[in-house]
């Protein structure tokens, strides 16, 4: 298939071809010996791109890209194989020597952090600690609820696949969390309701960050396609929800109290 049958692809790509002959020529003058790298780690619909777009706004840090999700997978190269059909089985091999060497032409080298927020690196951490030095990691949660209505309605989904997705992914987290220095976790309401929560634990292991600004519009994708104040939109999207989904919903939770409590999430 020619991805460029598809013309937001081809705009994008040109959008990355000369970010990167600009970056190509800044990094050869200015570029840093030592950087620190931050993984935003968070499930699709949680709400990573805000964040991204709000720590993006410190002049000390570069994402690697900034367009749409903001995602690394979907730089050109790497969208091939980190974007396919397998991205989410757990067991599909990457080869990060590769994909750091990519990032790093996409990654304004003067900057002193360096920061991608791939949704499946949720699933990959360990294997990415082991390319990367002088690491850190923010884990973003969201309200489940809510994380299951964007799949079903973003994604078509069935009710069975959205709820399973959740708590998968949940199960990461969890992981994550239990297992790495360096990181802290966020939830999509604590960036919504509680700002300065929220810039003290970024300052807690990235103290460098003391220049992010919450107050901007932003773009970041939400059901109401238009950029907005900071907003919480948890409680729009779980009434969305059928009274049928909260009861299926519910049988399922109740069987992982225990990992919904890990996360203080409330069961409805």
């Amino acid at each position: 298939m020619n991805i460029y049958k598809n013309k937001l692809w081809f705009k994008h790509d040109l959008y990355f071809f000369i970010r990167r002959n600009i970056l190509f020529i800044k990094n050869i003058f200015f570029s840093r010996k030592k950087h620190k790298f931050l993984f935003i780690l968070s499930p699709p619909y949680s709400g990573s791109t805000l964040l991204t777009q709000i720590l993006s706004t410190s002049k000390k840090i570069s994402c690697n890209n900034y367009i749409a999700t903001m995602e690394g997978q979907l730089l050109p190269t790497l969208r091939n194989f980190m974007f396919d059909k397998n991205r989410w089985n757990e067991n599909y091999n990457y080869d990060w020597s590769k994909i750091k060497r990519v990032w790093m032409k996409y990654w304004d080298q003067s900057k002193t952090i360096l920061m991608d927020k791939t949704t499946t690196n949720i699933m990959r951490f360990d294997e990415i600690k082991k390319e990367f030095d002088n690491i850190y990691a923010i884990c973003l949660v969201r309200n489940p609820y809510a994380v299951i209505e964007g799949i079903m309605r973003r994604n078509s989904k069935s009710l069975e696949f959205a709820i399973n997705f959740v708590l998968k992914t949940l199960e990461y987290q969890k992981y994550n969390i239990e297992n790495n220095d360096n990181l802290i976790w966020i939830t999509y309401s604590e960036i919504c309701d509680n700002q300065q929560l929220v810039n003290k634990k970024v300052q807690k292991i990235l103290p460098e960050l003391d220049d992010l600004d919450f107050n901007k519009f932003f773009s970041a994708h939400n059901f109401k396609k238009k950029p907005l104040k900071i907003t919480n939109l948890n409680n729009e999207k779980i009434s969305k929800l059928k009274n049928t989904d909260i009861l299926e919903i519910k049988k399922e939770f109740s069987k992982q109290k225990k990992l919904l409590d890990f996360f203080n999430f409330d069961i409805i």
